[in-house]
């Protein structure tokens, strides 16, 4: 569209309005820091993403590598993206507007081109030798500071290293602060922080993958208190109210919110939300309600799938009723609202154009819409019981249903979690229904208006009778005749 290629300044005005016209709070920008040549040179070599590549562009050329941002080789923002003073402006932009700035941080590792490798090699997890000829992918041997030396790959206990990169070892005291003042310095040029995978940084997790390779090299005191604690609040020491999101897989969510992230990913309810299970998905909402409330809910982001790609469209829809209409943060990835399937690839410059799904889009339009409302963004949210109907089938229990409720503004949110026909109730948690009637309104589908009487909507409840993975929002208003 440029003609070359984009940096932070050529972000339109028109698309930061739509942005915060949406009810956006947050614009999360992934792969701003400076990436190095031993990074593209690792995408260029490495034989499994070159079909990758080849499909996502028909045209692809080596020119459109670009390397892995998860190498990051300086936190200082990228000279192609125009350097610190471009994202100053773009802050100052979204800030005009109400929108808040989250950057990245990739804590547990570094580009092999990193200055550490010649300053302090002894911030990195080492290996031998015999470590290098058994596991060839997960160590290399590099030139240093101190004479080559074998040092880890950047990698979590389940997959082979990443190439690219480099372990930091967190025994280190010398590392920490390090990091820490990083942590320090990247608090003034945003927000907000994801962290990327932050559970490889706690101490049970290192034990696990490096063992006693971790021992610090130098002969320093190995250190094996939990990183994030101190660091966090260090930031926060400058700025209060700075954000800390955590990708967090395992089950250790809340051991990362404990430690001090303000929200942590919930790959458990996507996973959930891959199956057709009503009743895992009820559970899994009955969680602590803090927990919930600090729980960051997607339907897609880089590593996963495309939501268009992976959920049929009505499956889609039903999904996007629930992940982004119970409480916490809503996170929804670049693409999403216009149903793009293409996945993204971290390593190149540009993707492919993709139709937009105006389906789709309208449905997102509306759901946003929800989405902005003051009850959804600061009421009272309440997980519902269903109750079969007289002479219906089991179908009910494909039903999930809840509430939101601030002051007198109500709605009722459920959804068929099932490809058949299902009926059940659902009884209203409001109070002050009876002696009026009441209009309730889909807002996902605006000719779907009813009027229900009150005492009976508290005496009997709501019959649903809903489609195969059909969501209905229902508020409620009374009727003045």
């Amino acid at each position: 569209m440029l003609g070359r290629p984009a940096a932070l300044d050529d972000f339109p005005d028109a698309d930061l309005d739509r942005v915060a016209a949406a009810g956006f709070e947050w614009v999360w920008l992934l792969g701003v820091w400076q990436t190095g040549d031993a990074g593209r040179a690792v995408s260029l070599r490495t034989p499994e993403l070159q079909p990758e590549f080849r499909e996502l562009l028909a045209d692809f050329t080596p020119e459109d590598v670009v390397g892995s941002p998860f190498a990051v080789r300086e936190y200082v923002v990228h000279r192609d993206l125009g350097g610190p003073p471009a994202l100053e402006r773009l802050r100052k932009r979204l800030r005009d507007r109400g929108v808040r700035l989250m950057l990245d941080f990739v804590g547990n590792h570094m580009a092999l081109d990193h200055s550490w490798v010649q300053e302090h090699p002894e911030f990195f997890v080492q290996g031998s030798e015999g470590d290098l000829a058994r596991e060839p992918q997960n160590f290399v041997r590099l030139d240093t500071g101190s004479g080559p030396r074998v040092l880890a790959h950047g990698r979590d206990p389940y997959f082979p290293g990443w190439s690219d990169t480099l372990q930091l070892n967190y025994r280190h005291a010398g590392l920490r602060r390090a990091m820490t003042r990083i942590l320090r310095q990247i608090s003034q040029q945003c927000d907000g922080l994801r962290c990327d995978m932050a559970m490889l940084l706690l101490p049970d997790v290192i034990a696990r993958t490096w063992g006693e390779r971790a021992r610090p090299v130098d002969g320093s005191t190995p250190v094996d208190t939990p990183f994030w604690p101190g660091a966090i609040k260090e930031a926060r020491d400058q700025h209060a109210d700075f954000l800390f999101m955590a990708e967090a897989y395992w089950d250790l969510e809340a051991a990362l919110q404990q430690q001090g992230f303000d929200y942590t990913y919930d790959k458990r309810l996507y996973d959930r939300l891959r199956a057709p299970d009503a009743g895992a998905i009820i559970d899994h909402l009955r969680a602590d309600p803090e927990y919930q409330q600090r729980s960051v809910r997607f339907l897609e982001n880089h590593d996963e799938p495309r939501a268009a790609a992976t959920f049929a469209p009505d499956v889609h829809r039903a999904a996007a009723a629930i992940a982004f209409l119970v409480p916490g943060m809503r996170f929804i990835y670049e693409g999403q609202l216009t149903g793009r399937k293409l996945r993204v690839s971290n390593h190149l410059r540009r993707r492919a154009p993709e139709p937009i799904d105006r389906e789709l889009e309208t449905f997102y339009s509306r759901l946003l819409a929800v989405m902005r409302r003051a009850e959804v963004r600061d009421g009272q949210w309440r997980l519902l019981d269903r109750e079969p109907v007289p002479n219906g089938d089991g179908a009910w229990r494909q039903l999930i249903a809840f509430a939101w409720e601030q002051n007198d503004r109500r709605l009722l949110v459920a959804v068929n979690w099932g490809p058949g026909r299902a009926q059940g109730c659902i009884r209203p948690p409001f109070g002050g229904l009876d002696g009026a009637t009441w209009l309730l309104a889909d807002l996902l589908e605006p000719t779907d208006r009813r009027e229900r009487d009150g005492a009976q909507l508290t005496r009997q409840g709501l019959t649903l009778d809903l489609p195969g993975w059909r969501p209905t929002v229902l508020a409620l208003t009374p009727v003045t005749r």
